[in-house]
């Protein structure tokens, strides 16, 4: 009788399609409240080691970030990325630092002049992770009056009230 080898098999590793969707980090859901959205574009961040950490442990918060740009170049400035008890003892931890926006140099022109209209700003919508990378997308948006707003509520409201009639009639 022949006595075989055990077989050893590789593990295979599931590789992230190219047009995989992106996870979520945090979420500014008071912008699209209070703002209309223009137009939508996805910057990378500059952040340091200890921020990246916080931001995997999801200790991020967008409410009241908003974008600026100076010089050409935009920042975010508001986002709160709490630093984690154990970083580190030689890095001083701002939770509320100036962190940089990478964008291509077209559309930071071309977002510069849009802002410089009356009515339009800059404000962050998410957070994401895409490729590995932490994306920020922001938006330029136009303030909604107060009538909008109770639009807004009204709909949701009227959503909720399917919603709630659909649930119970399909008990």
């Amino acid at each position: 009788m022949q006595v075989l080898p055990p077989l050893y098999f590789m593990a295979t590793i599931k590789k992230a399609s190219p047009a995989s969707k992106p996870t979520l980090i945090a979420e500014n859901k008071k912008a699209s409240f209070n703002y209309f959205f223009e137009e939508r574009h996805e910057a990378g961040m500059v952040l340091e080691g200890w921020e990246v950490k916080a931001v995997r442990e999801g200790k991020v918060q967008l409410t009241d970030g908003y974008v600026v740009i100076r010089n050409r170049e935009m920042f975010i400035i508001g986002c709160l990325i709490n630093p984690l008890n154990t970083a580190s003892s030689h890095v001083n931890p701002e939770a509320a630092r100036t962190r940089k926006l990478l964008l291509k140099r077209d559309d930071i022109d071309r977002l510069t002049a849009k802002v410089e209209q009356k009515g339009f700003t800059l404000v962050p919508i998410n957070l994401h992770w895409k490729n590995g990378h932490i994306k920020c997308e922001i938006a330029l948006a136009k303030g909604k009056g107060e009538h909008d707003k109770r639009d807004t509520i009204k709909d949701r409201e009227g959503k909720r009230e399917v919603e709630r009639a659909m649930k119970s009639r399909h008990r």
